[in-house]
C-alpha cells in the first residue's frame, strides 16, 4: 500500500493556542517543526470567550512574553478594548485584560505560523502516535560497549510487529518515533508534543441535541485517544462550555450599562509602546439575570444535560454553567452578565456570564428575561462540550511524559482550562522538545519563578479533579510574581533559550539599570525640613518633617508616587515622561545617574514605586522563597524506592509512587502526604 512518509525534527498535534506557542518556539530554535490542525479555521481559535487575560491569565500572558512566546504579540495587534483589572487593590493582583477581536486574532496567528520559516502548517487529523520499545543488548562479556536496539511496535507504517523476546535484550522503557494521520500518512519525529484541546472524542449538548463535533461544528478527533491509551496514557473525560451568541441588532443597549476600556493602554507585550498599539476602542455592556431568569432554570432543570446524567465528564468549578450558578447559589439575587463584542466586523455578541447546555427552548425563555434581551435573537446556542484529557500527574515538571520518551502534552488534554493556561504549557513543552533534541537540561519554571511555574507545578504534583483554571490566590509569592515585572523575572531566561533577541536583551538590560539607578539614587538624595518641603508636603495632606529625609523616605508614604514628588527633586523637575512604555533609552542622555531620570519611562516609573513602598513586604517574601528554594534543591533520586522508607503511611507510598516527584519540595505538595512523611523521606534520603 502506498503512503506519504516524512521526517520532522517535531511534531505539534493541534494548532489551538498551546499548539502554536509549541510550534513557534521550536521552530524558532532552529528545528523542522510540523503543526497539525483538524482544520486551517481552528488555528487559535476562540471558541469560547472572546478575551485573552484578566485575573491572573494576564500575569501569564505578560509571562509568555517575557520568554519569547507570541500569545502578547497577537493580542496587542487584534484587540478591541483593553482594561487593567484589580485596579483598586495592590500591585500584586492588577491584571490586564482586551477584548480581541477573534476573527482577526486567528488570521494574524495563522499569519505568524506560516510566515515562520522552519514551521509548516498541515490540515490532517492524526489517528495514531508511533510509540518504540527501547532496549539493550546485554552480553556476558561484553568486548565493547552495547549498542541500543530498538523493538518497534510499528516497524512497517502500515503494521503492527515486533518481537521482545530477543535474547538478552533489557527493556528500557517506550519512546515516540513520529505519528501517523488519517490517510495513513506517517511523520517521524525525534519529539512529538500533544496539544489537541477539546477536540478528542468531543461532543456538543444542549438539551437532548447531541453533535459529535469540537466546538463550532469543527471536526472532532476520535481515534488518537485509543492511541494514547494502547501507549499505557491514562484517559478521563472532562467538560466544559459556552454561552449563547446573540445579535448587536436585536439589542437594546438602553436598559444596560456600558463598559468602556481605559484610556490610558498598556501592552501585553514588553517590546510594544502603548502609542504604537492605540486604536479606538469598542464598548462591552453590563446587565443582570434576575428571578424570572432563575425560575425559569429551576422549572427545567430536570432538562439539563448536567442534570439528567447525559454528561458525564468534570466541569470547571469556577466557570460554572448559569443553570449550576442558579442550583448551587439559590440565595443569590442576580448574576453579572457580560454583553461583549465578538469581533469589529461582527454583529454577534458574546453573553459572558451564561453559559448553558439547557435545551434550545429554555436558553430562548431565559435569554428574553434578561433586561434589554428582551427581543435578542440567538446566533449560536450555549452548549457544553465534553472531551478526553489526561491526568498530568503523568507528567514530569518538563511536560515530558514519564513512560514515553520524547512525548509532551501541553494546554486543557493536561486537565487545564483557558487560552492562557495552554498557551503557557504550550510554550514551555515546544521548548523542551527543543531542549531535549539539543541534549539540554529542560527549563522547569519554580513557583517562585512564575505563575507559568505555578501552573505546571500543580497540573504534574496535585491530581486535578476538574478543569484547572489559574488564579492570583494559587500563588504563593504573587507579590514577586507581579505582571508587571514579568521581564525582569524571565526575560534572561528566555535570552539564554534563544527566543529572545540581542536587540530586546539589550533594550532589557538598559531598562533594569535604569530601575536600579533610580532607586539607588532616591536613596541617597536628602530633603531637607525646609519651608518650601513643608508647604509642598501640606498641600499633599503630608505630615511635616522634623528632620531631614530622603526621596525614597518620602516615596514610601502612601500619598506619593514617583511622580507627584518630581518637585522635590531637582534631577527631575517635574519632566516625567507620563503614560511612555518601551525604549528606557527614550529621552535619556549622559551619565545614567545624572541624566537618566529626567525622562523616565512610566513602566519603569512603576517599578520604582513598587520596590521602594512594598520594600518590607519584598524582603520577606523573597526571604521565604530561599526556604522554599532549600527545599526544592533536595533532590529525590528518580528510582527511588519508596517501600525501603520506614514509618511512611500507606496513602503517601500510593501517592509518591505515582506522582513521582523530584525534590523534597514537591513531594511535600502532593495531596496525601503529610509533613511527618516528608520527614520520614529526609530521613531516609540524610537530608
Amino acid at each position: 500500500m502506498n503512503y506519504v512518509e516524512e521526517t520532522y525534527d517535531i511534531v505539534i498535534v493541534g494548532a489551538g493556542h498551546a499548539g502554536c506557542e509549541a510550534a513557534l518556539a521550536a521552530a524558532r530554535l532552529g528545528f523542522e517543526t510540523i503543526l497539525f490542525t483538524v482544520s486551517m479555521d481552528s488555528v487559535a481559535l476562540m471558541p469560547c470567550n472572546p478575551n485573552i487575560g484578566g485575573s491572573s491569565k494576564g500575569h501569564l500572558v505578560r509571562e509568555i512574553d517575557a520568554l519569547g512566546g507570541e500569545m502578547g504579540k497577537n493580542i496587542d495587534k487584534t484587540y478591541i478594548q483593553s482594561k487593567m483589572l484589580n485596579v483598586s487593590k495592590g500591585p500584586a493582583v492588577h491584571s490586564l485584560r482586551a477584548q480581541a477581536d477573534k476573527g482577526e486574532y486567528t488570521k494574524e496567528m495563522r499569519r505568524t505560523l506560516q510566515r515562520e520559516p522552519h514551521l509548516t502548517l498541515r490540515q490532517q487529523e492524526v489517528t495514531e502516535l508511533l510509540v518504540e520499545m527501547a532496549g539493550e543488548i546485554c552480553h556476558p562479556e561484553p568486548t565493547e560497549e552495547a549498542s541500543p536496539v530498538i523493538l518497534s511496535e510499528a516497524k512497517d507504517p502500515m503494521t503492527k510487529s515486533g518481537d521482545s523476546s530477543a535474547e538478552g535484550l533489557r527493556m528500557t522503557g517506550k519512546r515516540i518515533v513520529g505519528v501517523r494521520t488519517c490517510s495513513g500518512a506517517v511523520y517521524h519525529a525525534k519529539a512529538v508534543v500533544l496539544c489537541t484541546g477539546v477536540y478528542l472524542k468531543a461532543r456538543c449538548i444542549y438539551g437532548d441535541t447531541i453533535s459529535y463535533t469540537g466546538p463550532n461544528g469543527l471536526s472532532a478527533a476520535n481515534h488518537l485517544s485509543d492511541s494514547m491509551a494502547d501507549a499505557g496514557i491514562g484517559i478521563r473525560r472532562f467538560k466544559t462550555g459556552t454561552p449563547p451568541r446573540i445579535d448587536r441588532k436585536s439589542i437594546d443597549f438602553s436598559k444596560t450599562i456600558e463598559q468602556k476600556g481605559d484610556e490610558k493602554i498598556v501592552p501585553f507585550s514588553f517590546e510594544n509602546r502603548a502609542e504604537d498599539i492605540a486604536r479606538e476602542q469598542i464598548s462591552c455592556w453590563l446587565t443582570y439575570t434576575n428571578e424570572e431568569t432563575h425560575q425559569i432554570i429551576r422549572e427545567n432543570i430536570d432538562r439539563s444535560p448536567l442534570y439528567s446524567g447525559v454528561i458525564q465528564g468534570t466541569g470547571p468549578r469556577y466557570c460554572p454553567s448559569i443553570e449550576d450558578k442558579i442550583m448551587k447559589f439559590p440565595n443569590k439575587e442576580r448574576h453579572q452578565l457580560f454583553i461583549e463584542p465578538e469581533g469589529e466586523f461582527t454583529d454577534e455578541m458574546y453573553l459572558d456570564g451564561m453559559p448553558s447546555s439547557l435545551p434550545e427552548d429554555v436558553q430562548y425563555r431565559m435569554v428574553h428575561s434578561v433586561p434589554g434581551l428582551e427581543h435578542a435573537k440567538i446566533v449560536r446556542n450555549a452548549y457544553a462540550i465534553e472531551y478526553d484529557c489526561i491526568s498530568a500527574t503523568e507528567l514530569r515538571p518538563s511536560l515530558e511524559f514519564k513512560e514515553v520518551e520524547g512525548l509532551f502534552a501541553a494546554g486543557q488534554i493536561n486537565g487545564s482550562s483557558g487560552y492562557e493556561e495552554a498557551g503557557a504549557q504550550g510554550l514551555i513543552a515546544g521548548i523542551n522538545a527543543a531542549r531535549k533534541l539539543q541534549g539540554k537540561e529542560p527549563v522547569v519554571l519554580s513557583r517562585s519563578d512564575g505563575y507559568i511555574g505555578v501552573l505546571i507545578d500543580d497540573l504534574v504534583t496535585k491530581e486535578t479533579k476538574e478543569p484547572y483554571r489559574m488564579m492570583t490566590s494559587r500563588a504563593e509569592y504573587r507579590l514577586l510574581l507581579r505582571q508587571d515585572n514579568a521581564d525582569l523575572r524571565l526575560t534572561p531566561i528566555g535570552y539564554e533559550i534563544g527566543l529572545i533577541s540581542e536587540e530586546r536583551y539589550q533594550k532589557f538590560l538598559a531598562k533594569k539599570q535604569m530601575i536600579e539607578s533610580e532607586i539607588a539614587r532616591l536613596e541617597s538624595t536628602p530633603i531637607g525640613a525646609s519651608k518650601e518641603t513643608q508647604v509642598f508636603l501640606d498641600a499633599h495632606g503630608s505630615a511635616p518633617l522634623h528632620t531631614g529625609v530622603t526621596l525614597a523616605d518620602l516615596l514610601r508614604r502612601p500619598e506619593f508616587t514617583y511622580e507627584s514628588l518630581a518637585p522635590l527633586d531637582p534631577k527631575r523637575a517635574g519632566k516625567t515622561v507620563a503614560g511612555a512604555t518601551g525604549d528606557p533609552m527614550d529621552g535619556a542622555t549622559g551619565d545614567p545617574m545624572d541624566e537618566m531620570s529626567v525622562d523616565v519611562p512610566a513602566d519603569v516609573a512603576e517599578q520604582i514605586n513598587i520596590s521602594i513602598k512594598y520594600e518590607g513586604y519584598i524582603k520577606r517574601q523573597k526571604q521565604q522563597v530561599e526556604h522554599f528554594l532549600k527545599m526544592e534543591n533536595k533532590r529525590i533520586p528518580e528510582d527511588m524506592d519508596y517501600g525501603q522508607v520506614k514509618n511512611l503511611r500507606k496513602e503517601a507510598r500510593q501517592k509518591l509512587e505515582a506522582v513521582r516527584p523530584e525534590s523534597i519540595g514537591q513531594a511535600s505538595r502532593i495531596s496525601g502526604v503529610s509533613p511527618a512523611d516528608v520527614s520520614q523521606i529526609m530521613l531516609y534520603l540524610r537530608y
